[in-house]
């Protein structure tokens, strides 16, 4: 099979490498990076991480806010060359591919290009911040709903309404803006009260969270608190506050 000049090309595995401690990734993720030839990852993406792909030639291909990152366009068109010229391609992303993560751009180039591929799912911020703050995100007659969002970066374009509609809200990304996303909470009607967690590189040996009041978050208190290096979350809902008092309420009524 000629691979330098198109007539054969090899299958790429978009797999997410999961919230950040390398022994988060799925099985499955983990043995195709093990037989990867080329492995294009996140800015992101561990050390650690990549020690499960010692095999394979490694491109970072990350994105850093603030920071000088490769044009997306450009990863497309690297992902589309490099299935020309070997079997196995990774396209090694944080998280969940899916989430976040541009995959969709991804995957329509190689949609176009005719290349095979398959999707690998890793465990979301969201969920790994959850379990590192022992806070669940759904409560029975508390929170049915979540939201994952994004804001634009603009520190103008702040818009929360479509969020403010469910009970727990999880802002990626959303360290710049936070005191500006709670401040137009509560003046859409979220109590300033409400619980609200910053959670910073979950699962990593970097990890830190902070709880605060929404209104301790639109006053600055978490973006005074927050590192401007480490990934981020914001986290505000009635599901992530205390739950001693109850417990013990509910051991007396019993």
């Amino acid at each position: 099979m000629d691979r330098q000049h198109g007539k054969a090309t090899g299958k790429v595995y978009l797999i997410g490498a999961g919230p950040g401690a390398a022994d988060l990734i799925t099985v499955r993720g983990a043995r195709l990076l093990g037989e990867a030839q080329v492995v294009l990852h996140d800015a992101l993406v561990s050390p650690e991480m990549l020690a499960w792909c010692p095999q394979a030639e490694l491109v970072e291909v990350g994105k850093r806010c603030g920071q000088r990152s490769t044009a997306q366009l450009f990863i497309n068109r690297q992902i589309v060359d490099l299935a020309t010229k070997h079997e196995r391609v990774v396209r090694l992303k944080g998280g969940d591919p899916m989430l976040f993560g541009r995959a969709d751009e991804e995957l329509q180039a190689l949609e176009a290009a005719g290349i095979e591929y398959e999707v690998v799912p890793g465990i979301t911020a969201a969920l790994a911040a959850a379990s590192a703050i022992g806070r669940p995100l759904t409560k029975r007659g508390v929170s049915r709903s979540v939201a994952f969002a994004t804001q634009a970066k603009a520190a103008d374009a702040v818009d929360v309404e479509a969020d403010v509609k469910a009970d727990t809200i999880i802002y990626y990304m959303g360290r710049d803006q936070a005191a500006n996303i709670a401040t137009q909470l509560i003046a859409r009607g979220k109590p300033a009260s409400t619980p609200a967690w910053v959670v910073e590189a979950a699962t990593t040996p970097r990890q830190r969270s902070h709880q605060f009041t929404l209104g301790q978050m639109a006053a600055g208190e978490a973006a005074r608190w927050m590192d401007p290096v480490q990934p981020s979350l914001l986290m505000i809902g009635e599901a992530l506050g205390s739950r001693a008092t109850e417990y013990v309420e509910a051991e007396r009524a019993a």
